[in-house]
């Protein structure tokens, strides 16, 4: 019967994001160094001369290229390419949760970087690089604040075919920002809200392991 065709049809398929085919898809690499035995954070700055985001602090990442073999590839590809070390001096590499932040979707990964004293950055895409121990950020408090968005249908939207019509009460939308600060440098928007949630799993993880 029709229906049997169309439950098998459901039953055989693999759930993923709605609308995800058409999203833009980016890889992050929050990288682990170690200097005189400790371990350190390591962050870029943007070159000024890039379009978008001149100047701000980030992590080493980029957009998923269709020859890449995964999101992790493509998170140890972008970070080879903008710190100019070997990919095969990454490894380590372990993902942390996926986020969807305006039409994109973005896959953080952490990992290590061994010889950190061999990086050399790329010029065209990074102004510059520190450090910051991870012991200082672990004992930190992240300042936080919250952007606050409108809804504005366009003009011809049809709300005569709405209950409620013009009066609609539509959801308000916010959005968590989180600030770190370490001497002249401020670490926020997204490369903060991955920041936040590594510290928060290895915090988690200690945590357990002392209770065991």
């Amino acid at each position: 019967m029709e229906i049997e065709k169309l439950a098998k049809r459901l039953s055989n398929r693999t759930p993923v994001i709605l609308g995800s085919e058409r999203f833009s898809k980016f890889a992050i690499l929050l990288p682990l160094v170690e200097i005189n035995n400790e371990v350190h954070v390591l962050f870029e700055v943007r070159s000024l001369t890039m379009r978008r985001q001149p100047g701000e602090v980030c992590f080493p990442g980029g957009r998923i290229d269709p020859e890449d073999r995964d999101e992790e590839h493509t998170a140890i590809r972008e970070t080879s390419e903008e710190l100019g070390v070997n990919e095969d001096s990454i490894t380590d590499v372990s993902p942390l949760d996926y986020m969807i932040s305006f039409g994109q979707i973005i896959y953080p990964y952490a990992g290590i970087i061994h010889n950190p004293d061999q990086i050399k950055p790329n010029p065209d895409e990074v102004e510059e690089v520190f450090t910051v121990p991870l012991s200082f950020l672990k004992k930190v408090k992240p300042e936080m604040y919250h952007v606050n968005f409108k809804v504005e249908p366009e003009e011809n939207f049809p709300f005569d075919l709405i209950a409620g019509g013009e009066n609609y009460n539509w959801q308000a939308r916010k959005v968590e920002e989180v600030f770190y600060y370490f001497k002249d440098k401020v670490i926020w928007g997204l490369t903060a809200r991955i920041l936040k949630h590594f510290l928060e799993i290895i915090t988690e993880d200690f945590e357990e392991s002392k209770s065991v």
